[in-house]
């Protein structure tokens, strides 16, 4: 009579075990993993952020050997109005480059608008030009 029963204790518990497995498939996602409400400030920002690391990303592929090959632009909006940053770009690439810019700028102004935003409305001084050092383009302001 003991050995029926040792094997159908067993036989439940190991049934047990396999199914725990499958429970892990239905718990919630870590909170870092889930998506942001496409809705939300936050959610917004990462896209900013995430568009301007492409262009960045992009330039940042070309090589600066001659600085005369290199201009500059003003990027993304200060909720007071004017520039975040400038950014060097290579002028074979004005034409792609300068859309991407230009739709990241109207999109932060766009969203400084919608979430009300201040900003610290120190003018950013335009550089005066751009200069490769090991490599990359650096803006210069004298």
């Amino acid at each position: 009579m003991k050995i029926p029963v040792l094997a159908v204790c067993l036989a439940l518990f190991m049934a047990s075990c396999t199914s725990t497995k499958n429970m892990d498939a239905n718990l919630p996602k870590d909170v870092s993993e889930r998506p942001l409400d496409e809705n939300s400030q936050k959610y917004e920002q990462a896209q900013l952020d995430q568009l301007k690391n492409s262009i960045q990303s992009e330039i940042s592929k070309e090589k600066c050997t001659d600085a005369n090959e290199w201009t500059f632009a003003p990027m993304g909006a200060k909720a007071c109005g004017g520039p975040q940053f400038y950014i060097a770009y290579p002028k074979k690439m004005e034409t792609a480059i300068l859309a991407r810019i230009n739709d990241y700028t109207e999109k932060v102004k766009a969203f400084n608008q919608k979430y009300g935003l201040v900003s610290d409305c120190m003018m950013i001084v335009a550089p005066t030009s751009v200069k490769c050092v090991d490599g990359k383009a650096e803006l210069v302001n004298s």
